[in-house]
């Protein structure tokens, strides 16, 4: 599964290491707590982004690894499960 979607993930993971070091750096600055949180929410979301990412990758490829010989009607099914899937 070496491929853009891999690329991309690692991307984001690394934005999201760097926000955590400026947060480290901002609560040894002692900088209000609220703007503290409010980059940890930050970084969450990137980490939750970059999860759904992975897994939805993962299902996608596995599954049309299992669908190829389905013929339209699997077609079909992975199509709609591709699309149920976004909202994971």
């Amino acid at each position: 599964m070496k491929d853009h979607a891999h690329s991309s993930i690692s991307r984001r993971l690394k934005r999201a290491h760097g926000h955590l070091e400026t947060i480290i750096e901002m609560i040894e600055q002692e900088r209000p707590c609220a703007q503290i949180a409010q980059q940890l929410q930050a970084v969450e979301g990137a980490i939750e982004n970059a999860k759904k990412m992975l897994v939805h990758d993962h299902l996608s490829h596995s599954l049309e690894r299992s669908f190829p010989a389905a013929g339209s009607k699997g077609r079909a099914t992975l199509k709609e499960f591709k699309l149920l899937a976004k909202y994971l």
